[in-house]
This record gives structure tokens, sequence and C-alpha cells, in this order.
């Protein structure tokens, strides 16, 4: 089996960059809010697929979306923000991996409004590898990330605030 990438996309793709944009003109509070919504959608399925055995997620997920959603300190979820990171280490399956790191990233959006795009990179991981299984050429890989990324978008899209006060503006780095 081919070394597995731990994300897929790359951060200059057309559809990356409108979510950056879009991502930009969101609140602190949206944007997390957002992350978590859809990477739990996504990948909490995933990973219970792969790790059934493997730590519940669920419990520290809603207590992350619940903050996002009360516009909550992210100091008030710290203790769960670092139990997923440290699930998401401790996985050794890699799309469980993914999908732990993909929940992790975005929940921990709360505290760097960044994670909500990188938790999308370790999402199109999980979700590609669920679904295409983990012997596909890169190319494969590739054109079902940025997929991904096009719905993601589009649920960004219908869920984004217009107008919305207090925006992000990140800069990227990329």
């Amino acid at each position: 089996m081919p070394k597995l990438r731990k994300m897929l996309g790359r951060a200059d793709m057309p559809v990356c960059l409108a979510l950056m944009r879009l991502l930009d003109t969101q609140s602190r509070r949206t944007v997390a809010g957002w992350a978590i919504r859809i990477t739990s959608e996504i990948c909490l399925p995933v990973y219970e697929a792969h790790s059934p055995q493997g730590p519940d997620l669920r419990a520290d997920v809603q207590d992350c979306a619940r903050c996002a959603a009360e516009g909550g300190r992210p100091a008030a979820v710290k203790p769960q923000l670092r139990a997923l990171a440290q699930i998401a280490r401790a996985e050794k399956d890699p799309v469980a991996q993914a999908a732990a790191r993909a929940i992790a990233t975005a929940c921990a959006a709360l505290q760097t409004p960044t994670g909500a795009l990188g938790c999308l990179f370790y999402a199109a991981a999980a979700e590609t590898y669920h679904t295409l299984g983990t012997s596909q050429p890169a190319a494969v890989y590739e054109q079902a990330a940025e997929k991904f990324f096009e719905r993601a978008l589009a649920d960004l899209q219908d869920h984004a605030v217009p107008d919305e006060p207090d925006p992000i503006r990140v800069n990227w780095n990329c």
C-alpha cells in the first residue's frame, strides 16, 4: 500500500482561495460553528466506522459546538480541545486518524479561526480514503479532494451570514 497523505487538497486551488475569501467575511463564532458542524457530519461517522473501539468523540464535539453557538470563550472547552487533539495523535488507522484530526482542528477553530480551513484538508482525506479505499493513485485522491472542497464551499455559502459584523480577517500565509 502506498504511503497515504495525512491531508488532501492544496491551499492554492481556486475553490480553496474562494473559501478563504468567504471565511474572511464571517465572525469567529460563525466560522467555528460551521467548521465543527461540517466536519462532525462527515468525519464522526468515518471515525466511528474505522475506530469502533476508539474513544467516543461526540460529547467533546457537542461541547465545542455549543460553545461556538453561544459565543463562548475557547477557554471554556480547553479540556475538550486537548482530549480531541490527543485522540487524533494516538489513532493508528490512517482513515480514523484523518477524521479525528479534522474534528480536533475544526473544534480548535474556536481559538484559531484558520482551523476552519485546515480541518477541511483532513476531512477531505478522511472522506476520500473512506469512500475510495487506501490504494488509489494520488490523482484520484486529488480529484476527489477538489470535489470535497467544492461541496464545502457551497455549504459555507449556504450558511454564511451576510454583512456579518466583526469578521475574522485572517492572514492566510499561503
